[in-house]
């Protein structure tokens, strides 16, 4: 389970498991901030699927958050180095995204992620939800939310479906993945 943080790239991804995604609500008039904000959500998801780290670091504040059911509090230049390890590393990756919405302060949108794991060689598919507020035309944060219990059965088989959803190898996960993003900040100087 060394390089358990490979699965965040599609998970990118704590405690939502098997709970409904309740979907935010829009007015049906769209200013031009909000239009705005849309067009910036739709830009980085397309970055996404062409693994473009630099442009979607680029969408976020200097002192944007980020976090998921495995890099639970990333702040500041950690979020683009999150993005940047992810894609550097990501293996037969794809991505599908839809449900995107947005107004003049928050978004939303649903994206799917398939790649494989690259310590058991395993196909992974990560359904995720992701939550955004903004600030001067930018993400201050993003909250994505996905079935960590899910993704571990993915990822590691019958270990994942016996011990995936105890607290101990989601602990194990985050502090994987914590030092995984530690150590690439350390090796790029950041």
């Amino acid at each position: 389970m060394r390089h358990i943080y490979a699965f965040a790239i599609v998970g990118l991804l704590a405690g939502c498991a098997g709970q409904p995604v309740q979907p935010l609500t829009y007015s049906a008039t769209t200013s031009t901030t909000a239009q705005a904000n849309k067009r910036l959500i739709e830009n980085f998801y397309h970055a996404f699927q062409q693994r473009d780290a630099e442009t979607m670091a680029n969408s976020y504040a200097p002192n944007a958050s980020f976090s998921d059911p495995v890099f639970t509090d990333l702040h500041g230049q950690q979020v683009g180095d999150m993005w940047r390890m992810l894609a550097g590393r990501a293996q037969n990756f794809s991505m599908v995204y839809d449900g995107i919405n947005a107004d003049e302060q928050t978004g939303e949108a649903h994206w799917t992620a398939t790649y494989t794991f690259s310590q058991t060689g395993r196909t992974v598919v990560n359904d995720i939800h992701s939550r955004f507020t903004f600030e001067n035309g930018k993400i201050a944060t993003q909250h994505d939310s996905f079935d960590l219990w899910h993704w571990t059965i993915q990822a590691l088989g019958v270990k994942g479906r016996v011990l995936g959803w105890t607290p101990f190898v989601k602990h194990k996960i985050q502090h994987q993945a914590g030092k995984a993003l530690q150590d690439y900040q350390l090796e790029h100087g950041h």
